[in-house]
């Protein structure tokens, strides 16, 4: 039996861009039969938006494409989190740093950046900000694609 491959993806606040990694990735995992393959969540660097619910325009692009997100509510990332995963998935350099804080360094090398998975080093453009979920919701898809080759390269045609 194969061991599950477990992934964390990870934003400042968790309410916009990591929870739509999270359940963007379900969705892929899903349509390939790959959900049991993997154990996906998000969590944030900050405190900020602990409790809260996922943002209505990342929720708002999700339900377009027909992926609920219902009851997920931000949490903080941890220095566990570093033993529990095997990747730890990040949205931009600031998010890096942060995650190198908490868990005290990347001894193992599972810190990367989303992009980093097509061979953009750029980041994700964090909507709160910058309002253009949909540009947000284009380099995530285009990460986790490249994510997904990666991890199962064997269920790309599907």
């Amino acid at each position: 039996m194969q061991k599950e491959i477990r992934i964390l993806f990870v934003c400042l606040g968790n309410i916009c861009r990591s929870p739509m990694a999270e359940f963007v990735f379900k969705d892929m995992l899903q349509k390939r039969g790959l959900s049991q393959r993997c154990h996906v969540e998000s969590a944030a660097t900050s405190f900020e938006e602990v409790g809260n619910p996922v943002h209505p325009g990342t929720r708002r692009i999700l339900s377009q494409h027909g992926i609920s997100c219902a009851g997920k509510t931000a949490r903080r990332m941890t220095a566990q989190d570093y033993q529990d995963f095997d990747y730890l998935i990040g949205m931009d350099s600031g998010n890096l740093r942060a995650m190198r804080t908490i868990c005290c360094g990347d001894p193992d090398g599972k810190i990367s950046k989303v992009l980093d998975f097509c061979g953009d080093p750029s980041d994700v453009a964090d909507p709160w900000y910058t309002g253009d979920f949909q540009a947000t919701w284009r380099d995530i898809n285009r990460g986790l694609s490249a994510l997904m080759e990666q991890l199962f390269p064997e269920t790309m045609n599907r």
